[in-house]
């Protein structure tokens, strides 16, 4: 019991000891708990690992958000130009926010999208999760710690850390944008969207029980069962009309 305390948890000695005093184990004392602890290998709680990247996650999925930028090559007068789009991903929701689309993704245009995102969410985010891309400047950074929230940065070449928000990059090009030939600007900036509201609202998601992100409770399961569909019918989904 000792050792496994130690190693599902970041506490010391005595907070162990209490903790089994709790559960009725009154046998051994503070020095027992660092002998056993000592015997497994185990250092004591200040050079101890501070947990797992996957406990780091669940503790903070409420208020943590991850960020990243995807490209589309877009048909303008000047020919194929590839567009940006970036994006935040809740962690626990699986929300998405995402900004117009931009063929140069300097320092003022992702500041002004940060700025927007907190418009939105700046009192429901405490970390944010982004990847060393240039494209992320210092002022982008700075509208966030003005929010009290900080930035995770994870190692360099470890796209698995970020790996939510890269899953739905997938997703937005599997299920949407590769379905298009995209002309201009404005054009995709409408496929993103709609997109974007259709997975928010109505698409079921694995990590959510299968309900849509925003949606707080299951749907009807009552009365006749339609169909709505967005683009054309390439995003459909189904929902039952209450009687």
């Amino acid at each position: 019991m000792v050792v496994q305390l130690a190693r599902e948890n970041t506490w010391g000695y005595t907070r162990i000891l209490g903790e089994l005093r709790k559960l009725g184990i009154n046998s051994i004392s503070r020095a027992t708990v660092r002998n056993i602890l000592k015997e497994h290998g185990i250092n004591p709680a200040p050079e101890r690992d501070h947990g797992t990247w996957s406990q780091f996650l669940k503790m903070h999925s409420d208020t943590l958000w991850a960020c990243d930028f995807f490209s589309m090559p877009v048909c303008t007068l000047r020919g194929i130009v590839p567009y940006f789009v970036l994006f935040f991903i809740n962690l626990r929701s699986r929300g998405v926010w995402v900004s117009s689309a931009t063929a140069h993704p300097d320092r003022q245009w992702t500041t002004q999208q940060a700025r927007n995102f907190c418009l939105d969410h700046g009192d429901a985010i405490t970390h944010l999760i982004r990847d060393h891309d240039r494209k992320f400047t210092n002022s982008f950074d700075e509208v966030f710690v003005s929010e009290q929230a900080k930035i995770v940065l994870p190692t360099v070449r470890s796209p698995a850390l970020n790996g939510y928000a890269e899953r739905w990059v997938r997703s937005v090009k599997h299920e949407c944008l590769n379905h298009f030939v995209i002309l201009g600007e404005r054009h995709l900036n409408h496929l993103v969207y709609e997109y974007a509201a259709y997975y928010n609202e109505c698409r079921p998601h694995s990590g959510r029980g299968y309900l849509p992100p925003l949606r707080a409770g299951p749907f009807h399961c009552d009365g006749i069962v339609r169909s709505d569909n967005r683009l054309g019918g390439l995003l459909k989904h189904y929902y039952r009309q209450a009687a």
